[in-house]
């Protein structure tokens, strides 16, 4: 089936609308939302690849829209490198998808690439739902009145820690113990995986600097 097949498919449009509102089940229960998720094909890529998409455009939303009172660092959209912004998200998510995979792989572990990302990206779905209501109710509560707005801020970050430890039991199979250790490891392989690419792009502009130098050299003589 090809993308415009798809795109025309009513039956992949109500799969997608499925695996999209299953990500709230694995929000209250997580231990069989994501059992499910992957063993039973729960879920999509392309719900989990909105996920994604959608906390991208919760931290532009929140980095520009909540209030000053809440949010200091507050910015005119004119002065928000967008580039930037994705890759504060997007690389420490790849990342962490790639380590964990590669980790895991070494304690047995039976989930797949693919599987990681799905489940780690239903993981954050609390994250969008927490968010954004905060976000605009930033914006029309005072200073004092808005003193829940940190207490449910931490909440949606703890709440997404705990799936995601509940995402890598359920699709490696894991118990708890276990679990923590991968996460460790995933943790020191992150910074492993980070440390490689900060040096292969440091090699990669140390050479084409010199390699311009020369052939700068070589004009400045030649003409």
């Amino acid at each position: 089936m090809n993308i415009k097949e798809r795109l025309l498919n009513k039956e992949s449009w109500l799969r997608y609308r499925d695996t999209m509102r299953y990500a709230l089940h694995c929000c209250v229960r997580p231990f069989d939302g994501f059992w499910d998720l992957t063993h039973e094909k729960r879920g999509s890529l392309a719900a989990a690849n909105t996920i994604v998409i959608l906390v991208l455009l919760t931290n532009l939303l929140k980095l520009g829209c909540t209030s000053f009172m809440f949010d200091a660092g507050r910015v005119n959209w004119d002065d928000v490198n967008m580039v930037m912004e994705i890759a504060q998200f997007l690389v420490p998510f790849i990342v962490y998808c790639v380590a964990n995979w590669c980790l895991t792989t070494l304690f047995d572990g039976k989930g797949r690439l693919k599987d990681i990302w799905m489940g780690t990206a239903y993981a954050l779905t609390p994250y969008i739902l927490i968010q954004i209501p905060m976000i605009i109710i930033s914006n029309f509560v005072t200073l004092e009145e808005g003193a829940f707005y940190d207490y449910f801020g931490y909440f949606s970050f703890v709440w997404c820690g705990f799936l995601i430890v509940a995402s890598v039991m359920m699709i490696h199979d894991f118990l708890l113990g276990k679990t923590f250790l991968s996460l460790i490891f995933t943790a020191v392989g992150m910074l492993i995986i980070i440390f490689l690419l900060v040096l292969f792009f440091s090699l990669i502009t140390d050479g084409f600097s010199y390699f311009y130098s020369i052939y700068e050299e070589t004009i400045f003589r030649t003409y």
